[in-house]
């Protein structure tokens, strides 16, 4: 499976979001610090794309079929702020059961 770089990232921010919005209201609250993310890429030509490559993120199997000097590893170290500036915030209620709920459709199995 491979995945846009900025799909990746996109991916990521949409779900602080979700979890942000449905903490709204709830007794306990997380400033969202720093966010670390690590990817194995293969930079591609793309005569769409003006500066003539694209980032694809690739799954650990698809790495291991690839010569080793066309993926390359990537940090990212995001930290994500309001619109307005200002942290980001997950709330919860302190009564909330424990662990993430129902998560079919958000990991692979």
């Amino acid at each position: 499976m491979e995945i846009e770089l900025t799909k990746a990232v996109e991916a990521v921010r949409d779900e602080l979001l979700q979890a942000a919005a449905r903490g709204t209201g709830q007794d306990l609250a997380f400033k969202v610090g720093p966010v670390e993310l690590e990817f194995a890429v293969e930079l591609r030509e793309d005569a769409k794309v003006k500066a003539g490559f694209k980032a694809w993120v690739v799954t650990g199997d698809v790495e291991a079929g690839m010569a080793r000097g066309r993926t390359h590893r990537v940090t990212l170290t995001l930290t994500p702020q309001k619109p307005g500036g200002g942290d980001l915030l997950v709330q919860g209620s302190a009564d909330r059961q424990q662990g993430p709920g129902d998560v079919s459709g958000h990991i692979e199995g």
